[in-house]
């Protein structure tokens, strides 16, 4: 008697094939979007071949791929924040005109911008959890009440020069790195803070932030608080803000339109990085990564002769897009199971009654 043969799939095979369906997801088709689109940046503009102009690149991009990583955390529980670009004009205006050209301010002015940060997101999650008004209203209502009084403080005008030391942290960096040439301050922070996200998801709190996003039904029954993990959700993404708004002092100066419609991009990133607009699915990575093909994207379009006055209407596109294309294949797939079901029923006897 023989014996039966066991045969199995080498490591590398397995590893080759679920890289494979990993990329073909959304969320790692996005790794390959970015080097592709990075590809044909360089073409248009090679001087981003050379390290450290890339990393300046990077840096600039940086205030923009936190803002996506802050919503990221709200999306995914099943909610959007649309007081971010609010915050980050809210946030500007205030270090702007609080620290002056005093540096002993600078200390005490980060403090009051992260307790600032703490607070819209703590209202937003309160009033989207505990009074039940829909995130979408409830963020809206908050970014109008913020940009109101930011503007009644400015007269709609740029005020207050911060010292050169606070925008340091946004245009200044480390000069002589190893390869690299010149390392942002920015693109330091970025990469912290990236990393704290991904270990953050991994962690009980994540798991339960993306349970809620699913099912939070489900979820309370295991004993989480739904309120209080999207209220962290919340203050989270305000708090990304917060970080966006002080980098954003050093490169586009003090004004309280800074910011405006980043809360846009940052939800068409979170799409576009395959995360699931109702919650429940998606990778932080990816999210980040999309905020950094949407920047190379419209870099690119400038540098072909696009108007930039198309960027609303490609983010438009782009979300069309990545909502449509999942929501026709779940129809297609439904259908197909009912077209498979109907195959599948048998067939009456000729003179047997029918159930009515």
């Amino acid at each position: 008697m023989t014996a039966p043969t066991i045969r199995y799939q080498s490591t590398p095979t397995r590893l080759r094939t679920r890289s494979v369906r990993a990329l073909a997801t959304p969320g790692g088709a996005i790794y390959l979007l970015l080097a592709a689109l990075m590809v044909a940046l360089m073409v248009y503009n090679p001087s981003l071949s050379e390290p450290d102009q890339l990393m300046r690149f990077v840096g600039r991009i940086a205030p923009m791929a936190l803002v996506a990583l802050g919503q990221y955390f709200v999306v995914v529980s099943g909610e959007l924040d649309l007081s971010m670009g609010a915050v980050i004009a809210a946030q500007v205006v205030l270090a702007g005109n609080l620290i002056g050209q005093d540096p002993g301010r600078i200390a005490p002015v980060l403090g009051m911008m992260i307790v600032f940060g703490i607070v819209v997101g703590l209202v937003n999650g309160v009033i989207t959890t505990i009074l039940r008004v829909p995130s979408f209203i409830a963020t809206l209502g908050t970014a109008l009440v913020i940009s109101g009084l930011t503007f009644f403080a400015t007269g709609g005008a740029p005020s207050g020069n911060p010292v050169d030391g606070f925008r340091s942290i946004g245009r200044g960096g480390i000069d002589q790195v190893p390869v690299v040439g010149f390392l942002p301050y920015s693109v330091v922070v970025l990469v912290l803070l990236v990393t704290a996200a991904a270990w953050l998801m991994r962690r009980g709190f994540g798991r339960m932030l993306v349970s809620a996003g699913d099912n939070a039904e489900a979820t309370e029954l295991s004993g989480a608080s739904v309120a209080w993990l999207r209220t962290r959700a919340f203050i989270l993404s305000s708090s990304a803000a917060t970080v966006a708004a002080v980098l954003l002092v050093g490169y586009a100066g003090v004004s309280p339109v800074v910011g405006q419609g980043y809360e846009f991009t940052a939800i068409t990133a979170v799409v576009l990085g395959g995360v699931a607009l109702g919650g429940g699915r998606g990778a932080v990575l990816s999210a980040v990564a999309a905020a950094f093909a949407l920047e190379v994207l419209f870099s690119l379009l400038g540098f072909v002769g696009v108007a930039s006055t198309w960027r609303p209407a490609v983010q438009g596109a782009i979300i069309l897009a990545a909502l449509g294309l999942p929501l026709l294949r779940w129809r297609r797939v439904r259908a197909e199971e009912r077209s498979g079901e109907t195959a599948a029923a048998p067939t009456p006897s000729p003179g047997e009654e029918t159930a009515p």
